[in-house]
């Protein structure tokens, strides 16, 4: 786990597929390194103090935090210009104040278990490689839920949950990828949607 602590904070937004979701990133890296934390309401947020102070604010519907950035969905009925300087400032004094966002660590790599088959971590090898990189630059994540019978689910976190883009990141590209790669991948779909 990433050591938090008091230092100068750069924070700037990036917009994403997502009209709802809005990225925040930060200058240094706020959990470890192919880690994310999907926060889809309030109760799921008892882990990252970051995550429930974010939903005292009514408009923030799902917190994603990962690497160096939080993405924030917010409510339909809100405009981003209303509250994206609240939201951005709140981030900012909360990391300022040297707190992590989410302060729990893993003993071994939460991604990979010695138990999956060769399929199984050649497919979480594709995704963690090429695909991680590509989705967290819009602000979600897709992660591997299971595999059988040639069809491969996955989750959608942070942006990528609910974005109108999603189901062709999905089939075009994802898809695509994977069964060029791996012969014993037929199809992919989202889990959860």
């Amino acid at each position: 786990m990433l050591q938090a602590q008091a230092r100068p904070v750069h924070l700037y937004m990036e917009a994403n597929p997502n009209p709802n979701s809005l990225k925040f990133v930060a200058n240094f890296m706020l959990v470890d390194e192919g880690v994310s934390f999907d926060f889809p309401d309030a109760e799921s947020a008892k882990i990252s103090p970051l995550a429930q102070e974010l939903f005292n604010f009514a408009a923030v519907e799902r917190v994603f935090i990962a690497s160096n950035f939080v993405t924030v969905t917010k409510s339909e009925s809100v405009e981003w210009a209303e509250v994206q300087g609240i939201v951005r400032d709140h981030i900012k004094q909360y990391l300022e104040a040297g707190k992590a966002p989410v302060p729990v660590g893993f003993d071994k790599d939460p991604l990979f278990d010695e138990n999956d088959s060769e399929v199984v971590k050649k497919i979480k090898g594709i995704l963690d490689e090429y695909i991680r990189p590509a989705v967290e630059q819009d602000g979600g994540a897709i992660v591997f839920h299971s595999f059988h019978e040639g069809v491969v689910k996955v989750q959608l976190q942070g942006s990528c949950s609910g974005c109108p883009s999603s189901t062709v990141t999905l089939k075009a590209g994802i898809q695509n990828l994977l069964t060029r790669m791996l012969p014993e991948v037929k199809e992919v779909v989202a889990e959860g949607v």
